[in-house]
């Protein structure tokens, strides 16, 4: 029977949103269901076999939506299997090497048993929310570092890992 997944995810700008809704969408390919919701929508997560949660990344911490979000369902997400993922670096160092957890995601992992954590690059673009993103922008770091084909590859991965994995708890 396929797995359904959730795929929460805090951002600001929408660049995280991109992520989640495309890893959503490999796991539908792959036969689940899966689908993206905003972190600080998600009112209760026991329809789900499975979690993946995404942040943003600003100025070393992950976004409040998803820092909340593990707060408030971490008993439920510590009985399924969850991954976490963050956004943010604004250059191709997330393509180049493994970037490591900031402090409250590598908390949260030990916490509720995380399978895996993955940091994409981030994207800030013209149009951004914030004083200090519009001043990025404007200074010429802005940009749009996300690999999909490297997001799509660690969708993949998650899909096989449910289809091999008893679910937990």
């Amino acid at each position: 029977m396929p797995r359904s997944v959730l795929v929460a995810y805090g951002t600001t700008n929408g660049s995280t949103a991109r992520i989640a809704e495309t890893i959503a969408e490999v796991l539908r390919k792959e036969g689940m269901p899966a689908e993206a919701v905003p972190a600080r929508s998600v009112t209760d997560v026991s329809s789900y076999d499975a979690v993946v949660v995404g942040g943003g990344l600003y100025a070393g911490r992950w976004h409040k939506d998803a820092r909340r979000f593990v707060r408030r369902h971490g008993r439920e997400l510590a009985e399924r299997p969850l991954w976490l993922f963050s956004s943010g670096p604004l250059d191709a160092s997330a393509s180049e090497r493994n970037i490591p957890p900031v402090p409250g995601v590598k908390r949260a992992m030990v916490r509720l048993d995380v399978t895996e954590h993955v940091t994409f690059g981030g994207c800030l673009e013209e149009g951004a929310k914030g004083f200090i993103a519009r001043k990025i922008v404007s200074s010429g770091k802005g940009g749009d570092f996300r690999d999909f084909a490297e997001i799509e590859a660690w969708a993949g991965r998650i899909a096989t890992g449910l289809m091999g994995e008893p679910k937990s708890g």
